[in-house]
């Protein structure tokens, strides 16, 4: 599916991410932990080839055995790839049902529509609001999860998919994983939280941009309540990072 090879990322003397390799299964569900500021949304932002970080890293990516590390956000998103954010965008005027539909060039009825948005717990009503400033973050974190089961992903990445929705919530963002991984895709969910994380087939761990453990989920997060609770990280936050990285 998809093959991380000794992937790097520096910010001047900085080392964001430090050779990491890594598999990726068909139809399995993956998460990795981290504290904040390790690096683990430096790498989603790596995978899913965003502008500042592609052809700024050292090693390669490879997808169905295609090597896509020069491929465009566009490109990769042709191929299947996407990625839900930690927060997603407000987009002024555009109403829920053209965003789910990309402006109608994917053909769903509203029943189908409807019945995706009760998925991710929205009443129909929604169909016939605006993505803008009137919807909570949460709002729109479901609006963004219905958006991505629609799409059918072959490679779904998930940037701390419980962001901003209630703990009870954790049942639908299962559901969706599953739902992903039943349709032939794979999911990357980067959470710090050990109810999103034992939700997946596999877990990895990164400290200070290395993977430190990897393997089952629940020995995983084991690792994490130990050893990174007191840890102290060189790495910048990813928010400044992104100031120095030019877009």
């Amino acid at each position: 599916m998809l093959e991380l090879q000794n992937i790097s990322f520096n910010v001047g003397p900085r080392k964001i991410i430090e050779d990491i390799s890594f598999k990726f299964e068909e139809k399995k569900i993956y998460a990795v932990l981290g504290n904040n500021g390790v690096g683990k949304s430096t790498l989603a932002r790596i995978i899913m080839g965003l502008d500042g970080y592609k052809g700024n890293h050292g090693g390669r990516i490879i997808f169905n055995g295609e090597d896509i590390t020069d491929y465009s956000i566009t490109e990769r998103a042709k191929l299947g790839i996407t990625m839900a954010w930690q927060e997603p965008v407000r987009y002024e005027g555009l109403g829920v049902k053209e965003y789910l539909t990309l402006g109608k060039r994917i053909n769903l009825s509203d029943a189908e529509l409807i019945e995706i948005l009760n998925l991710v717990g929205l009443n129909p009503f929604y169909l016939h609001r605006k993505v803008d400033k009137t919807l909570s973050g949460g709002e729109r974190k479901r609006i963004e999860l219905a958006s991505l089961i629609i799409l059918k992903p072959k490679f779904a990445i998930f940037d701390e998919p419980d962001s901003g929705i209630d703990m009870m919530s954790n049942i639908m963002i299962e559901r969706i994983f599953k739902m992903i991984t039943s349709n032939g895709g794979s999911v990357l969910s980067i959470t710090h939280r050990e109810e999103i994380a034992e939700i997946a087939d596999e877990a990895f761990l990164i400290c200070s941009g290395r993977i430190k453990s990897q393997g089952d989920p629940k020995i995983v997060s084991e690792v994490y309540k130990s050893t990174c609770d007191n840890c102290a990280h060189i790495n910048v936050p990813v928010e400044d990072m992104d100031n120095e990285v030019k877009l």
